[in-house]
């Protein structure tokens, strides 16, 4: 499976967290030290369980998710690329009226009203996703934990104190963990994941 090389990761052999980092990191630590251990490795960024392909020696698995590097981009004649991707939109003929007068153009607007709405929900969105990625780590890891439903609904309450004194009982580890990817300033929840 190709692993995002933008993404942080980290691998659990039952409640002891093995290692954290890139996926070249994780992946060797997990061959290394795994052994014939069940491991989980979660990416930091959405919470999502990943499968790491560790056959082969540690060099051959750190090859694997190595990094490729990116070869210097070219500047051609002309104007650059700005990463702009057509798409169909569909509106009501009022909305496109509206579109039409405004000055610069539909995608000048379109594109102004986008930045508007993230910049007013950011705040918003990334406690949404620190949540949702924190939640699905904490099912696999704390699932059958004590406390583990009181936890989730604090998590979901934004009740990161009670959040906090529930997850207490938790291995240090997992809760360290929990607690991370939690917090909605942590830098893997600035990242969007695509």
């Amino acid at each position: 499976m190709a692993l995002d090389p933008t993404h942080t990761y980290t691998v659990f052999a039952g409640a002891r967290r093995l290692a954290s980092g890139p996926p070249e990191e994780v992946a060797a630590a997990a061959r290394v030290r795994g052994g014939d251990q069940s491991l989980l490795v979660f990416d930091d960024v959405t919470g999502s369980q990943v499968e790491l392909d560790l056959r082969g020696s540690e060099e051959q698995v750190r090859a694997r998710y190595r990094a490729a590097p990116q070869p210097p981009e070219a500047r051609g004649r002309g104007r650059p690329r700005l990463g702009v991707v057509a798409r169909e939109v569909t509106l009501l003929p009022d909305q496109w009226e509206w579109l039409a007068a405004q000055p610069g153009g539909a995608s000048v607007v379109l594109r102004k009203l986008v930045q508007e709405a993230r910049r007013a929900g950011s705040g918003r969105d990334r406690m949404r996703r620190a949540q949702e990625r924190c939640y699905k780590v904490m099912v696999a890891l704390a699932g059958d934990r004590p406390g583990f439903e009181e936890a989730a609904r604090s998590l979901f309450r934004a009740d990161m104190e009670t959040f906090r004194q529930l997850a207490e009982r938790w291995p240090a580890d997992i809760r360290e963990h929990l607690l991370r990817l939690a917090d909605p300033d942590d830098a893997a929840s600035t990242r969007s994941p695509e």
